[in-house]
């Protein structure tokens, strides 16, 4: 498994060590600032901003992965590395890690930060539609 990215997938931003300490989730993509707005356009789009040192986030991937494998309709979730795109971590004033937000119709409607479980994501997508 990996993560998808708009242009080039992540496994060609690692190294062969790191690639073999992770999995990678085909169903999450990883955004840039150039496919930012295409990407949460339209339906439900879950970010989550996060950075690969972070110990919190690391945590919380799978719950998000497990998101993304469930294939909610219109639902889609996405990542932001906020250290490879800090232009979008400044433009939704994310001070702390890992911070999620909800988007629907690429308007941003809620934002979560910090691990929560699966149930908490969920509900947060249930109060967006």
């Amino acid at each position: 498994m990996r993560y998808l990215d708009c242009d080039k997938t992540i496994k060609d931003r690692y190294t062969k060590s790191q690639i073999q300490k992770e999995e990678y989730n085909m169903a999450v993509l990883a955004l840039t600032a150039e496919t930012f707005e295409k990407e949460i356009s339209s339906g439900i789009t879950l970010v989550d901003f996060w950075a690969a040192w972070c110990g919190p986030c690391k945590m919380f991937a799978p719950v998000l992965d497990e998101i993304a494998e469930a294939n909610l309709p219109d639902v889609k979730v996405c990542k932001v590395n906020v250290d490879e795109q800090p232009e979008l971590a400044s433009r939704f004033r994310v001070m702390t890690i890992p911070t999620v937000v909800i988007f629907k119709d690429g308007e941003a409607k809620t934002t979560s930060v910090g691990v929560k479980p699966k149930k908490e994501v969920l509900e947060m997508i249930e109060r967006v539609r």
